[in-house]
């Protein structure tokens, strides 16, 4: 992943004694696009246009072995050696593609230099990996979408055909299952098939130019609605088969997914509906995690759970609580100096509940009873 350590060892294994000049290392990443278009520019003329760029992610070299001073070729025995290397990643990096215009490489080169002979080299590629966590609210949004189409047959209207969708979400990861939402309604003469299906669109930039290549990933086929008739899904299930991630800030390179509801009419075009996907290596926390991890970050001690009594008691009777001044002084509502950083934590909303003063006990009796002269009114009058 971006901002690990690559760590490795170059192993030169010897017949017999040689003498070697220096042995230097080269870590290189990059992104590269290129295609060619054909032109024509009039009847007879042709000619071919092409279209290229590269942006580098990694650069890193090293000498594992230095020739010494005196310019002289360093003379190693016969057997094996190995020379360890490591060096850190850069923080942002795109993740490894292969595409059919273009690609996002990582390698590791090794050079031996010997004195009138030609250079040996190794090369080995290692894959990066860019984290996509779907655990944020941008990709955690329900996404949702309505469309209608008028099917028409040698201009003659042969009725609508509209379909609304909905999936919970827009990040998933390889493995999940989307439960798609969806009614189509055939208002047509026809009988129309739904379909949804996951699509992967390749975008490849060069020179201000843009080449794209959509391919199926996955699909699924729904039952055939007759004429006049509606069809509901309740959640249909579509699986992600193992796919790469999205790749989405490189400036060259982009792997963009989405969810496509479609009708086949007969006689006519088809009705598309499109909802973006994003394609990501975090999978959604659990409920439970992600309790966990919210409340691990507030330190508060509940040690004073432990001494409250199995038998609760009583509680004191009203004028006991606000009889003297110091029990007005106590229903005061504490000072910050005095919790600290518990006033952060999430528990501070429960101990604001303690801070007014409890009700009267409740009681039978009329506290104001009516006084005997005053005469009781006559309800008739």
């Amino acid at each position: 992943s971006p901002g690990q350590a690559v760590s490795g060892r170059v192993v030169l294994e010897l017949a017999a004694a040689a003498r070697l000049g220096a042995l230097r290392l080269r870590a290189m990443g990059a992104a590269r696009v290129h295609w060619t278009e054909s032109r024509s520019a009039g009847s007879s003329t042709a000619y071919t246009q092409s279209y290229s760029d590269q942006v580098e992610f990694l650069s890193h070299r090293d000498t594992l072995m230095a020739p010494p001073d005196n310019g002289e070729a360093t003379v190693l025995q016969a057997g094996r050696h190995e020379f360890p290397f490591t060096f850190q990643l850069p923080e942002t990096l795109a993740t490894s593609f292969e595409g059919k215009h273009g690609s996002v490489r990582y390698w590791v080169k090794a050079k031996l230099h010997r004195p009138w002979s030609t250079v040996k080299k190794a090369k080995k590629e290692f894959t990066v990996i860019e984290p996509i966590d779907i655990n944020t609210p941008a990709l955690l949004a329900p996404q949702a979408g309505a469309k209608e189409k008028l099917a028409r047959a040698w201009y003659c209207n042969r009725g609508q055909v509209s379909v609304t969708a909905k999936i919970d979400r827009k990040g998933y990861t390889p493995g999940e299952v989307i439960p798609i939402f969806a009614e189509i309604d055939n208002c047509t003469s026809r009988t129309v098939v739904p379909k949804a299906a996951i699509i992967q669109t390749q975008t490849f930039i060069a020179r201000g130019t843009k080449k794209q290549k959509k391919s199926l990933v996955t699909s699924i086929t729904g039952d055939p609605i007759p004429a006049g008739k509606r069809e509901v899904w309740h959640g249909r299930a579509l699986k992600i088969p193992p796919v790469g991630p999205s790749i989405l800030q490189c400036r060259i390179i982009q792997v963009e997914y989405s969810l496509k509801v479609c009708v086949d009419i007969p006689g006519t075009s088809k009705l598309l509906l499109e909802l973006p996907l994003v394609i990501g290596t975090i999978p959604l926390h659990p409920f439970g995690s992600r309790t966990s991890s919210v409340s691990s970050q507030y330190s508060v001690n509940l040690d004073w759970l432990s001494t409250i009594p199995e038998q609760l008691e009583a509680p004191p009777e009203y004028s006991a609580v606000v009889s003297s001044p110091e029990a007005e002084q106590s229903l005061a509502p504490p000072c910050r100096s005095e919790l600290g950083d518990i006033l952060e934590g999430p528990f501070f909303a429960y101990i604001q509940e303690f801070r007014f003063r409890p009700p009267p006990l409740y009681s039978e009796v009329d506290p104001n009873p009516a006084s005997d002269s005053i005469r009781p009114r006559c309800m008739t009058c």
